[in-house]
């Protein structure tokens, strides 16, 4: 991950799932009553929360249940949590507004009718708001969006409308009907009531309001759109509506969005597989060299998971040399992956000889691996110095430096397991040209030329596997802790896989430091974005207590020394042909977004300020 996507990432601390639209009615009918009681001045307490229900509440309660179906018949795809919760939203607004016009009444000359002029202008506000909200998650036209929008507006108005003294100045020939249905200013509260009426051309500032307002959002949308349209030929509110639709209802609607940008690719899928002698398999190493991203389980976030799902013995399946530009864009790409690597599993030779593991040291590299007939498995890391991704070119290069004249096929494995998170200007990100990726590609040479050489010897293989008490929101994934112990000539090394991404700066080298039991350990992670739905970082042992992690990896270790037997093992790799985020898309996105964040607020506080101004500028001329 660069600097540019850890500043997009570091935005999901803003990210959080709708509730329930009973929920939120629930609260929005709380704060109304709570309003009334404060506002109103009645006999009674309960009669002042009532009247709160009726008079703020009710709007809310309106646009919670006639927005979404309004919205839909329209051909949007709003739904009711989102709808109620940006009702809720509103209603905050009006109340806030309003209660900042009373304070300023009671302290100033103004007088009623500033507040009844805030009220319009809170109205006017709630219904631009609504308007950005809808347009961005339905992706209608504004003409269009505006009929859903306008609902909490148009509620909140009519009421006024007819508990005013309004109608009076609409009464022709004082029909009984009439007055008993649409003219009813004795029975307001007794503060609204003391307004009398509100003129009817105020109703008709309302409605300039809301026009001037509309224009506003119609131009912030179009300012903010072009650097999308002119650098990945996309809207930004195809993305917003389908990052929004991820975060708040669980959907899918983002992959769209990014097939729009992806680009085709050709990826290896290495598979290695071992058996037991009689044929049934024990345990298979999974490497599709892609990214488990972006987020959650859209695209490829999941993808460690519906690969461990799909093997006959305990599956393993490591983080590969690959940054973000390897996302796979839908979660519909994860098939293709499965497939090949069914394919790759079905063509495997088996061979029961291995080597004792090797681990070699060259700048800040530090590869670990051993071979297994003539395959290798190999496992690179930079700890204790911090590192991120490894380019998918840099991974590739060193493969190939690892294949010898001993050796036909590598797995080579990204340990992913220390970083410090989000923070600092440079994120860890190994790419070529770099120090580093020099120093994993020799080291990678320097351990093929060693194993090839390397005495071949009976192995035998045991693993051992615990869900864990932890959840994603502590950092560990589905998949849990997964433990193998290769036995070679007497000489036991372990790996360790946590389901989770990344490590804290210095665990790793604490574990392998107390898993004394063994000769040789390594920790890998399989840098799954499940962990991340909620929140950017959210590494191993950031919410975990280490001494817990410790000894579940400590008894895991014991409890596959004592399922150890003799087994055989094999290497194959599969292409496969893929759509993925691309060559320098995430970055290409990732600093869109962002400029599209830094110029967003002052854009929209000076169209804000534009309107506002604008406002007292009609109210000025309509007062004259």
């Amino acid at each position: 991950m660069t600097t540019t996507q850890g500043n997009l990432a570091s935005l999901s601390r803003f990210i959080f799932r709708a509730p329930r639209w009973y929920s939120s009615v629930g609260f929005a009918l709380l704060i109304a009553a709570m309003t009334g009681v404060a506002a109103f001045d009645s006999r009674f307490i309960f009669e002042d929360a009532w009247e709160g229900l009726f008079y703020i509440g009710l709007p809310t309660v309106a646009a919670s249940v006639f927005t979404p179906s309004v919205d839909r018949t329209l051909g949007g795809q709003l739904s009711r949590n989102q709808a109620s919760l940006l009702a809720l939203a509103c209603e905050l607004v009006t109340i806030a507004v309003l209660t900042v016009a009373a304070i300023v009444a009671v302290l100033t000359p103004l007088g009623q009718s500033f507040v009844v002029d805030a009220l319009l202008v809170a109205l006017a506000s709630i219904f631009a708001l609504r308007l950005f909200v809808i347009m961005a998650v339905s992706r209608q036209r504004l003409p269009v969006a505006a009929a859903a929008a306008s609902i909490q507006t148009v509620s909140a108005a009519l009421l006024l409308f007819i508990y005013s003294g309004t109608m009076r100045y609409l009464e022709f020939g004082g029909g009984p009907v009439a007055r008993a249905f649409l003219f009813r200013p004795d029975e307001a509260p007794a503060r609204i009531a003391a307004m009398q009426y509100i003129d009817p051309g105020k109703f008709a500032l309302l409605g300039v309001l809301c026009l001037v307002y509309a224009g506003g959002v119609w131009l912030f949308l179009t300012v903010i759109d072009q650097p999308w349209q002119r650098s990945l030929g996309v809207s930004v509110l195809d993305f917003v509506r389908g990052f929004i639709g991820h975060v708040a209802e669980g959907s899918h609607e983002l992959e769209t969005f990014f097939e729009d940008i992806g680009e085709e690719a050709l990826v290896p899928v290495s598979v290695l597989s071992v058996r037991r002698p009689e044929g049934s398999e024990k345990a298979r190493f999974v490497l599709p060299m892609l990214h488990p991203g972006p987020m959650g389980d859209i695209g490829g976030g999941n993808l460690p998971r519906r690969i461990a799902e799909q093997a006959d013995g305990l599956a393993f399946p490591p983080h590969a040399t690959a940054g973000h530009d390897f996302n796979l864009v839908t979660e519909r790409e994860v098939e293709t992956v499965i497939d090949t690597a069914t394919a790759a599993y079905q063509r495997i030779e088996y061979d029961d000889t291995a080597t004792k593991s090797v681990q070699v040291e060259s700048g800040e590299a530090t590869m670990t691996g051993q071979a297994f007939g003539d395959t290798a498995f190999l496992a690179s890391t930079f700890a204790p110095q911090f590192a991120d991704d490894v380019e998918y070119a840099v991974g590739l290069s060193a493969i190939s430096e690892a294949r010898t004249d001993g050796l036909n096929d590598v797995m080579l494995a990204d340990a992913h397991n220390c970083n410090n998170g989000l923070e600092g200007d440079d994120l860890g990100h190994v790419v070529p040209g770099s120090k580093r990726s020099f120093d994993m590609i020799h080291g990678a040479g320097e351990l093929g030329t060693r194993l090839a050489t390397a005495s071949r010897h009976p192995f035998e293989l045991g693993v051992a596997w615990d869900e864990t008490p932890w959840e994603p929101a502590d950092g560990i994934g589905p998949l849990g802790i997964r433990v193998s112990v290769f036995d070679v000539a007497g000489q036991q090394t372990a790996y360790v896989l946590i389901d989770g991404n990344n490590m804290v700066p210095g665990l790793r080298d604490r574990i392998v430091s107390r898993l004394d039991t063994v000769d040789q350990a390594e920790v890998l992670t399989t840098d799954t974005h499940i962990v991340n739905t909620m929140e950017a970082e959210n590494q191993v042992g950031d919410a975990i207590p280490e001494s817990d992690l410790v000894a579940l990896i400590a008894d895991l270790i014991a409890e596959a020394k004592a399922d150890l037997e003799p087994v055989e093992a094999g290497m194959e790799t599969e292409t496969a042909e893929v759509t993925v985020f691309g060559n320098d898309r995430t970055e290409m996105l990732a600093s869109t977004a962002n400029a599209a964040v830094s110029m967003g607020a002052p854009l929209a506080g000076a169209i804000i300020t534009a309107a506002l101004s604008v406002s007292v500028l009609i109210f000025f001329v309509a007062n004259l």
